[in-house]
């Protein structure tokens, strides 16, 4: 018999959390999109969904979005204002979203700054050249074949010409 009670207490141990799987799952919105696609999430559907498309709602929400006469479905205040209030219920997502905005500020902020550094050495290299090619002084390079070859004049000139235009893009 303590067979059978064991396979017993073992069912209801596996309907048990079953059922705790399966409670999440009716938590969920079911809308049709403006393509008529059936959407399922457990967020509500977009503002501007009419309540004749929304299919299900979870069993917390009591009432329908509502919309009061100062609130119109085109109503951009009230979008942007139901868009940017936090969620009650999930304080983690929000620090989350922010961790992530800050990260991705970081990041662009080293970038403009990284930049920034590469201007200012490109500047200093283009303006001690544009001065060597002022002061007329002997500019030699390397060519494909590994050889060196003096500027002539209007080698000189032009690169006088490229070290101009990098001095006036970097050097602001």
């Amino acid at each position: 018999m303590s067979g059978l009670s064991h396979r017993a207490g073992m069912c209801v141990v596996f309907a048990a959390l079953g059922l705790a799987v399966a409670l999440p799952a009716a938590a969920q919105w079911k809308w049709r999109d403006k393509n008529g696609q059936t959407q399922y999430s457990d967020l509500p559907p977009p503002l501007g969904t009419p309540d004749t498309d929304i299919l299900q709602r979870p069993a917390k929400s009591v009432a329908p979005r509502a919309m009061g006469p100062t609130s119109a479905p085109g109503s951009a205040s009230a979008a942007s204002g139901a868009a940017l209030a936090p969620k009650r219920g999930e304080p983690s997502l929000e620090a989350k979203r922010k961790a992530t905005e800050q990260d991705a500020a970081a990041k662009k902020q080293a970038e403009d700054e990284r930049i920034a550094i590469a201007k200012l050495d490109n500047c200093a290299r283009a303006r001690s050249q544009l001065k060597s090619l002022d002061e007329g002084q002997r500019i030699m390079r390397i060519n494909a074949k590994g050889e060196r070859e003096y500027l002539d004049d209007k080698g000189r000139a032009e690169e006088t010409q490229r070290m101009r235009g990098i001095v006036a893009s970097d050097c602001k």
